[in-house]
């Protein structure tokens, strides 16, 4: 039997042939990036050094260094006072302030924050007259920060009580005086609804997955969690602090801090509980707000990718996954209209021959990545939490469609805009997504 492709591929000019393995490259990208992310999960469980966050040592509090756990808060009176009262009663650390950068609230949340201080001491509030967002928040509350470290904490996040302990085990050793920042492990804390609950195990896989994947690898990082991570404020001086001018400061700040060889880790041990969307508008919203991010950073960092290679060899691996995630994005968008209308005009002439062939190629293509989705998707839920998650494998169809469809989506939607932020048109302010009491999701 004739192989077609090989022998399309042996009759075509050369740049049909280039074409060719293109093409087959972007249709085989979902299948070998999720089975690299599985075997670089692996390589992490089994032969990454340096993990501190699970034969963790209790810090004596005349040895702990201060951290300054940042709070940027805007429009957040639902659940300001409770992720505040958390913190300063019941973390498993001493030496620590509670630094809120209120960034021009035109709800509760200062007369809040006022009352607050009354009973915490240590609760310091810095107010901004004017929005102009979590980046600028952040590096106004960086140059009042007492702490040697600074914890970024999300209004609605909870760390866990060891959470501090568990994070300073990572820059109290010698060998480890380059880590300039220890991301944690997110857990979702609203699971009422399904959406919640797919989410769950999205966040698992792209989360727990990835970025073990990433730091086993060669101790890079495509982007930090914004909600709660801890920092050494040295390395954020170094760099500048953050990008104002950027839909996601999380991601900006991983890869400027990889440009000065500062060093990142991933403590899946380490877990904090954040909300997540819980309508799809809402979600939506927040995928254009990641997407734009990444593409925003991929642009401020191409050129220098594609002048200084061997300088940047350690990053290679996650700007070429970067380049291909998002040119793989157009490519389903476009090669996905161009399904339908082709198979609406099929349809139309009544060519229900080409309409089934066409079909069963395509529904090869997606079983292999369906597949592989499972692959990643089961590697991941077993080594978060020990499997215990395991029991969010039933909205596993629910992830797969929210991130192998929305995603792509929000890259071309949102790659406009984000090439006017990199020309000088961005913006940094925000709106607080929705959000819902800690004692709702208990």
């Amino acid at each position: 039997m004739k192989n077609i492709f090989i022998d399309h591929i042996a009759g075509s000019t050369t740049l049909g042939t280039v074409i060719n393995i293109c093409l087959l490259i972007l249709c085989l990208y979902p299948i070998i990036g999720s089975f690299f992310w599985f075997s670089g999960a692996l390589c992490y469980r089994f032969l990454k050094k340096n993990k501190y966050d699970d034969n963790w040592e209790e810090i004596p509090p005349n040895k702990q260094p201060m951290i300054t756990i940042m709070i940027p808060a805007h429009n957040e009176e639902v659940v300001i006072e409770e992720t505040i009262t958390y913190l300063f009663n019941n973390l498993n650390y001493q030496n620590f302030e509670v630094l809120v950068t209120n960034d021009g609230s035109t709800d509760k949340t200062q007369e809040i924050l006022e009352r607050l201080q009354l009973t915490y001491p240590r609760l310091r509030v810095i107010n901004i007259v004017k929005n102009k967002g979590k980046a600028h928040a952040f590096n106004i509350g960086m140059h009042f920060a007492k702490g040697e470290y600074i914890l970024s904490n999300d209004a609605d996040t909870i760390p866990e009580p060891d959470a501090l302990m568990k994070y300073m085990n990572f820059f109290i050793h010698n060998r480890d005086m380059n880590t300039s920042a220890v991301t944690a492990n997110m857990d979702v804390q609203n699971r009422s609804t399904m959406l919640g609950k797919s989410q769950t195990v999205e966040i698992s896989s792209i989360v727990g997955t990835i970025k073990r994947s990433q730091t086993s690898i060669n101790d890079s990082m495509y982007a930090y969690s914004g909600a709660n991570t801890l920092y050494k404020k040295d390395f954020l001086i170094d760099v500048g602090g953050f990008r104002q001018d950027r839909a996601t400061e999380d991601i900006s700040i991983a890869w400027d801090y990889q440009t000065i060889g500062a060093v990142p880790r991933f403590a899946p041990n380490i877990v904090f509980h954040m909300n997540v969307p819980e309508s799809i508008p809402q979600l939506y919203k927040q995928r254009k707000r990641w997407a734009q991010g990444g593409t925003e950073v991929w642009l401020t960092n191409l050129k220098k990718f594609l002048f200084h290679p061997i300088k940047r060899r350690y990053q290679m691996s996650m700007f070429i996954d970067s380049t291909l995630s998002i040119i793989w994005s157009f490519f389903f968008v476009i090669t996905s209209v161009i399904f339908i209308i082709t198979m609406l005009w099929l349809l139309l002439h009544g060519d229900f021959e080409r309409i089934f062939h066409a079909f069963v190629i395509s529904f090869i293509f997606v079983t292999f990545e369906l597949i592989a989705g499972c692959f990643q998707l089961f590697t991941a839920l077993l080594l978060d939490h020990h499997g215990a998650k395991l029991k969010y494998a039933f909205f596993a169809p629910l992830y797969m469609l929210f991130y192998w469809i929305i995603n792509p989506i929000t890259v071309v939607m949102t790659f406009i805009p984000a090439v006017k932020t990199i020309l000088g048109f961005g913006s940094g302010t925000w709106t607080s997504p929705k959000r819902s009491s800690l004692q709702d999701n208990k």
